[in-house]
């Protein structure tokens, strides 16, 4: 029988402490059988992506110990960073790994924002496969406002949270623990590869601009020309450029070389270019694999080669390693869990 295996990658709105981000990675590793793959933290956007696996009842224990932990260490009214937030566990989804359905993800992710309300106080909006209410699959509208919309969050019969252990009756009556805290977005998808293209400028208005021509839901009188995509531009101080920042929510329908291809023919369009490629946690092997392939095809090369060398030729061709290194052993989710099921032996 195939082994029970989920993903979890909370995002935290901390990316500038090492000493918060450190805790609640302890907080996470302390549970028997959970094994942390990537901690991903980012100064400009502050905020950390943390991924991590095992067995669905071991993975859920270390979630919630990991968002009680933030919601302790993280207060929200002082922070402040270039990404949307709305708590100090932002967003909080699992995702199916072997052996176990989206659907069967989707009731953990409920039980566990249930817990997360009822023993560590935090307010939590079901999303994606687990929503309760269909507009609520689409993160963006759970996040809408931000931190900053809290107050009406909280007071308003519409827009309240879909798990919490108190009904604010007024302003005033909300926690102060919440309002350090925030509201967490919990549920369950499919895998979700998440991007930043680099440009060759550090206008965050042209950047928005080519992300707009892009993301799926484009321009109000315009769809974009990327299916499955959503993406914003921004200003990174830290790197000196602007980005444009994308989450690709079915790979199968738009791949990775795919979306890296349109971002930079846009980009052209508006005068600059794509010099780099920076992946935030982790990716897939295949995604590798197949934009090595098309990246051999397109210069008429043979793709008959072994498996890391057209891996190679995805990172040089999209300059995963413009920003950092990019070293595959510890960026591809595959070779992650070879190398763990290898330290257990």
């Amino acid at each position: 029988m195939e082994k029970r295996i989920i993903e979890c990658v909370p995002n935290f709105s901390e990316g500038r402490d090492m000493n918060v981000i450190r805790l609640i990675t302890d907080a996470i590793g302390s549970v028997e059988g959970v094994k942390v793959l990537n901690v991903d933290p980012g100064e400009a956007t502050n905020r950390t992506v943390v991924t991590f696996v095992g067995e669905p009842e071991a993975v859920c224990e270390a979630a919630f110990r990991g968002a009680k932990r933030a919601a302790e260490l993280i207060d929200m009214r002082k922070h402040h960073g270039t990404h949307p937030r709305i708590g100090a566990t932002d967003v909080l989804p699992l995702i199916p790994v072997s052996g176990i359905s989206l659907e069967e993800c989707a009731v953990l992710a409920r039980q566990l924002a249930a817990r997360m309300a009822r023993e560590a106080g935090i307010p939590c909006y079901a999303y994606e496969a687990s929503a309760l209410k269909p507009e609520r699959r689409n993160l963006a509208v759970c996040r809408a406002g931000e931190y900053e919309a809290l107050e009406e969050k909280l007071t308003s019969e519409a827009l309240r949270p879909d798990y919490m252990n108190f009904v604010p009756t007024s302003i005033d009556a909300i926690p102060e623990s919440v309002r350090r805290c925030g509201i967490s977005v919990v549920g369950a998808r499919d895998f979700l590869i998440a991007v930043n293209w680099n440009l060759n400028t550090t206008d965050r208005h042209v950047a928005h601009a080519i992300a707009c021509d892009v993301r799926e839901k484009g321009r109000p009188s315009m769809p974009g020309t990327l299916k499955c995509t959503k993406a914003i531009g921004w200003y990174i101080e830290e790197y000196g450029i602007a980005q444009v920042s994308m989450n690709m929510t079915d790979i199968h329908v738009t791949p990775l070389h795919v979306a890296f291809e349109e971002v930079s023919r846009c980009a052209r369009n508006r005068g600059v270019s794509v010099t780099g490629t920076e992946i935030i946690g982790l990716v897939p092997k295949n995604a590798l694999v197949n934009a090595g392939k098309y990246f051999l095809q397109k210069q008429n090369l043979p793709v008959d080669m072994p498996e890391g060398d057209i891996i190679g030729v995805a990172v040089k061709t999209m300059h995963l390693d413009d920003l950092r290194p990019f070293d595959v052993r510890k960026k591809v989710i595959e070779y992650l869990l070879e190398d763990t099921s290898s330290e257990g032996k």
